[in-house]
């Protein structure tokens, strides 16, 4: 968060996949989110659990095709495709570097 404070981007947290969908699901019709970092490995509803739920339209329609980038500690060869089919769009490993995070951001939110 801090990251994303310092780029002057507006942000909020979701402790697990359930906080995230029902985060999603409330955000005021005139002011929805404009992408998802979603870290892989959370209590209760893991990333790619929460991605493919956002998917089916279970965080509602407006949300199935928002930008999701996967944060995962996992770098091993065959992830990023796992984050991929559990249909995420991009993928960052951690620890986090700045330029990165910032790159895939101008990346999807230019879109």
């Amino acid at each position: 968060q801090a990251m994303l404070d310092e780029m002057q981007l507006t942000s909020d947290i979701a402790a697990n996949g359930l906080e995230a969908l029902n985060s999603l699901r409330q955000a005021p019709e005139d002011s929805p989110y404009s992408v998802i970092l979603m870290d892989c490995q959370m209590p209760e509803m893991d990333g790619y659990q929460a991605s493919q739920q956002i998917r089916t339209g279970n965080a509602g329609e407006r949300n199935k095709s928002i930008p999701i980038i996967a944060l995962t500690a996992n770098a091993m060869q065959g992830d990023r495709e796992k984050c991929l089919h559990a249909g995420m769009d991009d993928y960052l490993a951690k620890p986090l570097d700045a330029d990165d995070l910032r790159e895939k951001l101008n990346k999807w939110l230019k879109k």
